[in-house]
């Protein structure tokens, strides 16, 4: 098997740059390995990134994406980063509020504002 092309496009406004996902669920665990060495491999490229994670496409995703989002925050503190997400689904929001993941994120409703609480 082929190991997944990454599922993300990016953008940069200003010092912030955009991790876009750009598929509608995040479910098998060979997509989820392929956004890990996407997102991993921005934050190595630059210390201290100002990341956002746009979820506006997904539409599903699994308990392992969340670990995914875990990791990388964990990376991101390790390299003096900041992370922020915005854009995400109301059903997989309830997901982040159940997990209390809403507490650990900085979550925005839309891009502008994620972009606009870095400046």
């Amino acid at each position: 098997m082929n190991q997944a092309e990454p599922k993300i496009s990016i953008e940069y406004k200003g010092n912030v740059t955009i991790a876009i996902l750009t598929e509608e669920k995040i479910l098998q665990e060979v997509d989820i390995q392929g956004l890990e060495n996407s997102i991993m491999a921005l934050i190595e490229q630059v210390s201290g990134i100002n990341l956002i994670i746009n979820f506006c496409n997904v539409k599903f995703l699994t308990s392992s994406a969340l670990g995914l989002l875990i990791r990388v925050l964990k990376k991101m503190r390790e390299t003096g980063g900041k992370l922020k997400l915005c854009s995400i689904d109301p059903k997989i929001f309830e997901v982040f509020t159940i997990t209390r993941l809403d507490k650990v994120f900085e979550i925005y409703d839309s891009q502008e504002e994620a972009v606009e609480s870095f400046e």
